[in-house]
């Protein structure tokens, strides 16, 4: 006669398979058959998904059917659910991504254990691939990948300001042969970005010039000291604004004269002038290319100019493009200095801006148009190349 086991005792031995141990222990321990304890957990499985377990065996197979089907379904979810996280690095290759997320689900210990199969096929892709993956995780591709980025967040810690292109000269002189294209798409992967800000622009109504323009935006000069552009720019600090006059050789890009003050006077740019000019005493024929601002109209600067031998140029009125190689300089100084802080002091300001124009504009920033060289190093070049030629 079949022995009978109470409800309880039947969830008893279900919850001991549920735990982890294995059928053929729990029979042992508990003295039943398998047969027995495979039937209870069966039964127990369609109560779970609101099944009533039946006798018939008909009855039973169809149920055992759809419990295997909800099953799936449930391990089908539960893949989805879990890859959307995965998935929101569209940035890396989504296969590799889910790897580690199958490898995650596939243990024995997983709250909803899916098989590598029903992973694989839920996502697509061959069971092959993900053990060839588990063998080795991590390409030697993505490995030199991490490094390169690592190297690149460095750099970019050294000089935050700079973006891809800077990074990728920065990083050729360190020995590494990357392409433009590939630095940026690393940048873009590790989020690395050069400091970006905006400024309001104001403009005032300029007067009648005092020069005709002789540059007509021709920005090139074949020789030091053929064409100086000058402009002014201006910013906020705790104890006011503070001035700054440049004078910028085109040959070269170098600021060969700059003033700094807190008043924006006529001796402002007459100062730059004098620091242009004093290396070597007069510059006869330098055209001194400027806007129609009214320290640049002013009789001091005039007489400057002639005193030196210096001819003028001036710009039209809401022209920017009529300076813009000057412009471009300002942008870079606005970025990489100016707007990187509250300024407490005129003075603490303006040494940060002698020091990044000494110290990094002219001795560190490589520049495409120079051959990807910095203003001194491109003066050296080329002073050395005439001096061999003469």
């Amino acid at each position: 006669m079949p022995k009978k086991f109470s409800d309880e005792f039947k969830r008893d031995a279900v919850a001991m398979v549920a735990s982890g141990m294995s059928q053929k222990q729990v029979c042992r321990d508990l003295g039943i058959s398998k047969t027995a304890l495979q039937t209870w957990v069966r039964d127990d499985r369609f109560r779970s998904h609101g099944m009533t377990p039946s006798s018939d065996p008909d009855e039973r197979r169809e149920m055992a059917v759809a419990a295997r089907r909800i099953r799936e379904l449930e391990m089908e979810n539960e893949v989805l659910r879990r890859a959307v996280a995965y998935l929101s690095q569209a940035h890396i290759n989504a296969h590799k991504i889910l790897f580690p997320l199958v490898r995650e689900m596939a243990v024995a210990d997983a709250p909803v254990r899916v098989p590598v199969a029903v992973a694989c096929r839920v996502r697509g892709f061959a069971e092959q691939a993900y053990y060839k993956w588990l063998k080795a995780p991590v390409s030697a591709r993505e490995a030199e990948e991490v490094h390169l980025i690592g190297v690149l967040r460095q750099l970019h810690e050294d000089a935050s300001e700079g973006g891809y292109r800077v990074l990728a000269d920065d990083i050729a002189d360190l020995s590494y042969q990357l392409s433009d294209r590939r630095v940026w798409r690393l940048c873009h992967v590790a989020g690395i970005c050069s400091t970006i800000t905006t400024r309001e622009r104001r403009y005032r109504k300029a007067g009648p010039p005092v020069h005709d323009d002789l540059v007509n935006r021709q920005f090139t000069a074949e020789g030091p000291n053929r064409l100086w552009l000058t402009d002014i720019t201006e910013h906020w600090t705790s104890e006011g604004k503070l001035y700054l006059c440049a004078i910028k050789d085109v040959w070269n890009n170098k600021i060969v004269g700059y003033s700094i003050d807190s008043r924006m006077k006529a001796h402002l740019a007459v100062h730059a002038l004098e620091m242009a000019v004093a290396p070597q005493g007069k510059r006869e024929g330098v055209i001194v290319h400027s806007d129609r601002g009214s320290q640049f109209r002013s009789r001091k600067f005039r007489k400057a100019l002639k005193r030196h031998g210096l001819t003028g140029s001036m710009g039209r009125v809401g022209a920017c493009g009529d300076n813009v190689a000057m412009e471009s300089f300002f942008s870079l100084l606005q970025k990489n200095v100016l707007d990187r802080q509250r300024w407490p002091s005129r003075l603490e300001l303006r040494l940060a801006i002698v020091q990044w124009i000494e110290g990094i504009y002219h001795r560190k920033r490589r520049q495409r148009r120079l051959g990807k060289l910095t203003p001194i190093e491109f003066e050296a070049i080329m002073k050395d190349t005439v001096t061999l030629a003469a």
